[in-house]
């Protein structure tokens, strides 16, 4: 009866194939907070590489399991997910920077947040791509709205600048501070405490800029999954290589931040990179309806995704730079922070 039940078909995959991969997500991520980082202190960047180094492996070991298990197609589409997620991840991890400094949150309280803030992106992009999922299923041509957008957004890269992001002009702060009771500073790692009422005197629940920081990093991650779920669908329509390699890269970005947080400025011109990427993996529909085909080889959007990637990479570390770095805005002790 049990083995029947794993073999039940859950959004296109048996159950086990959902369950072991929760269940290894689950492991990890235990091991992260309940082992690797039981005392709270500060990540270093020579960790924060090996971490991020093993994530990467173990996401790779992932794609080579899918490759074996469902087959080179379903790999292959895996892989570029993986890559493409990852690259996209890039600007997140500074927005991340940004959010921390505006609170002025320890280092050694940072990785608490991100923790948490992994919780919520798992639960978060299962929903939207569930909701991709079952929007593609009944409406097949919004894949090509998807496409369209992808290449309207690579396009903007490329010719708009960016814009600095101002995380104390953020809606959903403002939001949340008129409605909620919030403390004047940190309280350690807790995000919520009781405080005496301003008005009252009265013991009340309030929460700290430690929770504050928590949520901005929820919403920035719905805001870059409007470009990263378009894309991964425009790769595959499969819920598992869908959400299975946006977990994995995820995972990793939280590890991989410690380091990059400090250097991502240096890496210039992986956007135009990303930009090329977006444009291909939405150009790459239209193409194959052009050609009568039914999709492009997946061994050639690999091949682009990951030449195009790695050649942003070799070309910011070859060629620097040469525009003012990005700013960190100042923290709300005034202080500013700049990236190298």
């Amino acid at each position: 009866m049990e083995s029947s039940m794993l073999s039940v078909d859950w959004l296109g995959k048996p159950a086990w194939l959902w369950l072991g991969f929760l269940g290894l997500v689950a492991g990890l991520l235990a091991l992260d907070l309940g082992v690797l980082h039981r005392e709270r202190r500060a990540i270093g960047v020579r960790e924060s590489l090996a971490t991020s180094a093993l994530y990467i492996v173990l996401g790779l070991g992932f794609g080579a399991f899918v490759w074996w298990q469902l087959g080179p197609d379903a790999g292959m589409a895996y892989l570029t997910g993986f890559a493409v997620e990852k690259a996209l991840a890039m600007d997140n991890v500074f927005v991340i920077a940004m959010i921390f400094a505006y609170f002025a949150i320890p280092r050694a309280f940072q990785h608490r947040v991100l923790f948490w803030g992994i919780l919520g992106v798992l639960v978060l992009r299962a929903i939207m791509i569930g909701l991709g999922a079952a929007i593609v299923a009944n409406f097949a041509w919004m894949l090509y709205v998807f496409a369209a957008f992808l290449i309207a957004t690579g396009v903007k890269m490329l010719v708009v600048k960016d814009r600095p992001y101002d995380v104390g002009a953020n809606p959903v702060l403002a939001f949340v501070r008129r409605r909620l009771a919030v403390t004047d500073g940190l309280q350690g790692e807790r995000f919520f405490v009781r405080q005496p009422d301003r008005t009252t005197g009265e013991p009340a629940w309030h929460i700290t800029p430690l929770f504050l920081a928590l949520l901005l990093i929820e919403v920035a991650d719905i805001i870059f999954a409007v470009d990263s779920v378009p894309a991964i669908f425009a790769i595959t329509t499969d819920p598992y290589i869908i959400y299975t390699s946006n977990i994995f890269a995820i995972l990793g970005l939280r590890a991989l931040y410690f380091a990059l947080a400090a250097m991502v400025d240096r890496f210039h011109y992986l956007k135009y990179a990303l930009a090329a990427v977006l444009v291909f993996i939405g150009s790459k529909i239209f193409i194959a309806d052009l050609l009568a085909i039914d999709k492009l080889p997946p061994a050639l959007s690999l091949g682009v995704t990951f030449g195009l990637l790695l050649g942003g990479v070799v070309w910011s570390v070859v060629v620097p730079h040469r525009g003012s770095p990005r700013t960190i805005p100042a923290d709300r002790t005034g202080r500013e922070v700049r990236t190298p």
